[in-house]
């Protein structure tokens, strides 16, 4: 009785399966096949889901390799239409939003790793780099958030001077800038020391400190007041 029983699981469909057990117990596959609902004629949903997998694994490890399948190479796998296409990225995109508002319960600007933690999902599946800028009252309060430059997958583009301007038009006290490293490696490169002392040094001219400067990588930051560049 008891193969009986195990034969009978080992058969479930993904559906079927939470429904007996629970989504905990479903593989990724099978998670992404409930979502899809129905495969084509040749790939049931379970097996159109770890070809998906398989796809999105190219540079990137497991379900995280998602976020980095654009729309348009999502239409092109067979049995993937505009409908399944929209719901996976609507799917990845709650999964970041949960993500950035469990980290905003413990955000305060004044600690580079809440700062990182907050921006982090938000951040690290980008596949090219951009800076955002962080202005701030006072009080250590976030006055307005602007992304400055959307770059190349080696560098972006950024400009003390847009800095600057920025900063003075939303009367910022203190400013934090962020960005992304697509490699996933947040070592500080050449030129990022470089237009940080830049920036840096305006910052002290200006009478609007930069407090930090943190470089996001795959699920690793690294903050230049942290390690002394600030």
């Amino acid at each position: 009785m008891n193969k009986e029983k195990q034969t009978k699981q080992v058969h479930l469909r993904p559906y079927e399966k939470f429904m007996q057990f629970g989504a905990e117990y479903l593989t990724e596959s099978e998670l992404l096949a409930v979502i899809l609902r129905t495969g084509t004629k040749e790939l049931d949903a379970e097996s159109l889901a770890e070809e998906i997998l398989q796809i999105a694994s190219y540079g990137q490890q497991g379900l995280l390799g998602l976020h980095r399948i654009s729309m348009e190479r999502l239409l092109q796998i067979k049995g993937i239409g505009k409908v399944k296409a929209i719901q996976i990225k609507c799917v990845l995109e709650l999964c970041t939003r949960m993500a950035k508002t469990k980290a905003k319960e413990q955000l305060t600007f004044n600690r580079s790793g809440s700062v990182a933690a907050y921006y982090m999902e938000s951040l690290r599946h980008r596949n090219k780099e951009c800076v955002i800028l962080l202005m701030l009252d006072t009080k250590g309060r976030l006055l307005k958030e602007s992304e400055l430059s959307k770059g190349t997958v080696k560098s972006s583009l950024l400009s003390p001077r847009e800095v600057f301007v920025e900063a003075l038009d939303a009367s910022a006290v203190n400013i934090i800038l962020l960005h992304n490293h697509p490699s996933g490696d947040p070592t500080p490169s050449n030129e990022d020391l470089e237009v940080t002392a830049t920036i840096a040094e305006m910052g002290r001219k200006l009478d609007i400190p930069l407090i930090d400067h943190i470089i996001i990588g795959d699920n690793r930051y690294i903050s230049f007041k942290e390690q002394g560049y600030l």
